[in-house]
C-alpha cells in the first residue's frame, strides 16, 4: 500500500523511495534509485533524476529539475524553474564525434542544507554546497559555495547579506523580531 500520493498523470518508477505524506503532482518524473522523504511536496511537472536525495519537508515548485549528483537535506525549498544541473561542460558528443552514453560523464555532487531556500530560475552548478537556511535569488546562477544564513544573488551569486531562519534580512549580532534569531 502506497503511503504517498501521486497523481495519474506522474509517472514514479518503482525503484523509487516515496515517504509518507508525500505529494508528486501533474506530470512529475521520479527516477529510479531516487530517495524522497516524508511530507514533501513536488509540483508540476517536476523531474527528480536517479539516485538523487531529497530530505523531510521540502517543497519543490513546478517545473524544476534536479538532476543526479543531487543532495537536498531537510526544509528546502526549491523554488519553479529551478535547475539543479551535475555537468560543468556538456557535450552531447564525445571529441571524436560518438554520441556521449552515461559513462562519459562525470557527474558533480552539489549538497543543499537544511531550510535554505532556492529562488526562481536559478541555476546551481555542481560541486556546490549552499549553506543551512541560505536564500538564493530569483534568476541566480551560483557557482561556488554559500555559506549558512547567507544572502546570495546575481549571475554569478554572489553574498549580499544574510538572513534569519525566517529569512528577513538581518545583521550579524541582530536578533530578528519574527523568529528570535541571532545571526552571530
Amino acid at each position: 500500500m502506497l503511503n504517498f500520493f501521486a497523481h495519474p498523470s506522474s509517472f514514479v518508477d518503482e525503484k523509487a523511495q516515496i515517504g509518507d505524506n508525500t505529494k508528486i503532482w501533474h506530470n512529475a518524473q521520479i527516477r529510479n534509485l531516487a530517495i524522497i522523504g516524508k511530507n514533501c511536496i513536488l509540483g508540476k511537472n517536476v523531474y527528480v533524476d536517479k539516485d538523487v536525495v531529497i530530505g523531510n519537508n521540502v517543497k519543490v515548485q513546478n517545473n524544476a529539475s534536479i538532476y543526479h549528483g543531487v543532495k537536498i537535506e531537510d526544509g528546502v525549498f526549491i523554488g519553479p524553474h529551478a535547475c539543479l544541473i551535475n555537468d560543468k561542460f556538456p557535450r552531447a558528443i564525445t571529441p571524436s564525434g560518438d554520441l556521449k552514453t552515461d559513462q562519459d560523464w562525470e557527474t558533480g555532487k552539489t549538497l543543499i542544507k537544511e531550510g535554505a531556500s532556492i529562488g526562481a530560475n536559478a541555476t546551481i552548478f555542481p560541486n556546490v554546497t549552499i549553506g543551512k537556511y541560505a536564500l538564493i535569488g530569483a534568476c541566480s546562477a551560483v557557482v561556488k559555495d554559500i555559506p549558512d544564513y547567507a544572502l546570495a544573488y546575481g549571475n554569478p551569486a554572489r553574498v549580499m547579506g544574510f538572513v534569519c531562519k525566517c529569512g528577513f534580512k538581518i545583521k550579524k549580532g541582530e536578533t530578528c523580531n519574527k523568529c528570535k534569531f541571532v545571526l552571530k
